[in-house]
Parts: C-alpha cells; sequence; structure tokens
C-alpha cells in the first residue's frame, strides 16, 4: 500500500515550509529524504504521518485520504518516531515498548500476540537486557534503541524515522539499519530523514532531495546521490567513491 503526497504546501510563522511537495514513496522499499537544515524533511514526515496539517495539498495511503482515516487506522499503519523523543512516563522497557501495541489492543488489553511482537521489537534492537530498567535511567542511546523497538513493536506497514542514528553507537547504527531494511524487505514501507550522505547511499532505495521546501530531486541513489545534486542541496563539495568492498563513500570536502 504505497503512500503518496501531493502538492503540499505549509506556512509556519510566516515561512514557507513545504512548497508544493509531491511523490510516491513504495512499500518494500527504505526512501531516505535528505536535506540541509530548514529544508522541510521533518515537516514533510509530520505531514505523511497525519500529524501536521498542510495548508494545502493532500496524503493518501493506498487510494485513501490519510485523514479521512480514523486515529486508530492511522496508528495501526503509520508510525512515526520523531527526531526528539522524549520519554515522559517512568515505566519499565518492556511497558514502554507495549505502548506500540495500543493501536491492536481491544478492552482486555494485551495478549499473546502483543508479548509475542514486543518479544521481537526487543530482541531486534539488542534491548532485551534493558526490558525490566526504568526508561527515563537509560542512556541517550538506549532509550533511541527503545524507541525504535516500540516503533517495530507496533508492526506498521508504514516507517517513518527522523535521524534515528542520530544517537546510536556505530554498532547500533549498523544494527539499527540492518533492522529497517529487513522490515522493507518484509513488505514494509520505510522513510528516514538522514544526514550522512554515505549511510544514505547504502541504506536507500530510493532518495528525495529537498531544499527551501521544495523538492530538489528524487529517484534512485545513482540518479540522485550525485556531487551537483548533493552541492546544490547543501552548499558543499563532495567526493564520491566507492570503500574496499565495493560500497558507496560519499564525503563533504569544502563548502562551495
Amino acid at each position: 500500500m504505497g503512500l503518496s503526497f501531493e502538492s503540499l504546501s505549509l506556512t509556519l510563522r510566516g515561512r514557507s515550509v513545504l512548497r508544493q511537495v509531491s511523490g510516491v514513496l513504495a512499500p518494500g522499499e527504505v526512501t531516505v529524504i535528505l536535506g540541509a537544515n530548514g529544508a522541510g524533511k521533518s515537516t514533510l514526515l509530520s505531514c505523511l504521518a497525519g500529524l501536521r496539517l498542510p495548508d494545502a495539498g493532500l496524503v493518501r495511503l493506498g487510494g485513501t485520504a490519510l485523514l479521512t482515516l480514523t486515529a486508530r487506522e492511522r496508528a495501526r499503519a503509520i508510525a512515526l518516531l520523531p527526531q526528539q523523543a522524549d520519554i515522559h512516563w517512568n515505566v519499565n522497557v518492556r511497558a514502554l515498548v507495549m505502548l506500540g501495541r495500543l493501536p491492536h489492543q481491544g478492552r482486555w488489553g494485551h495478549g499473546p500476540a502483543d508479548d509475542a511482537a514486543v518479544d521481537a521489537a526487543l530482541a531486534a534492537t539488542d534491548s532485551v537486557q534493558l526490558a525490566d530498567r526504568k526508561a527515563q535511567r537509560l542512556s541517550g542511546g538506549e532509550q533511541a534503541r527503545v524507541l525504535l523497538a516500540r516503533v517495530l513493536a507496533g508492526e506498521p506497514r508504514w516507517i517513518l524515522a527522523d535521524e534515528p542514528f542520530a544517537s546510536l553507537d556505530p554498532a547500533h547504527q549498523i544494527d539499527a539499519a540492518m533492522v529497517l531494511r529487513r522490515a522493507a524487505e518484509a513488505g514494509a514501507g520505510v522513510a528516514l530523514v538522514l544526514h550522512d550522505l554515505t549511510q544514505a547511499a547504502r541504506l536507500a532505495d530510493r532518495v528525495i532531495v529537498m531544499k527551501a521546501g521544495a523538492v530538489l530531486a528524487a529517484g534512485t541513489v545513482a540518479e540522485v546521490m550525485t556531487p551537483a545534486v548533493l552541492e546544490a542541496a547543501y552548499g558543499v563539495r563532495v567526493h564520491a567513491g566507492r570503500d574496499d568492498d565495493g560500497a558507496p563513500l560519499i564525503v563533504p570536502v569544502a563548502r562551495v
């Protein structure tokens, strides 16, 4: 079930944050959204999750306008992991991750399927050993893993995440990227905002590059993540090559 957006426009505090932004995200793929600070990336994710209403334009899930769905239907279909995801409840990690199952639960609370989904999410994020600890007492990186686990536990058809690797150490960044790649391979749609260009080039199936609230370029990594496009988006000169294993390597080297 595709997630599409048509001519999204939004003005906040007198500034045009989104300007006629359109695109189609496909299930089974990882789409990475790139762009400089203030390009509109996080705002676009919020609109795609139904958490922010654009001034104009429409988001569709499949053929259905997203905002015609109930909040419960949207929560089952789409999970958003925001960049600033604070933990406000003094609960243990397992209880926090179980919150991801709320859209699936009836009046009698959680059941075996919910427990199994939480167990799988904790395992996928290397958080099993954290299950009985208070979530607010975890390190920033541990909290990031637990919040990703909460998203995974909901088994959404779409995972939207804003800088999901920012607080993670290198090993857990690799783990989280693999988790999201496996989710896409299992049929979910994944859309990520990233700043690490090499990470984006290695993980993405498709890329959207934004600039000043508009789509500058969209397509495959080879089509979009070129020195010319990245220079236009970020105002930097980049070196694009391959590492010893043949994986993409994109390094900003200077302002232009």
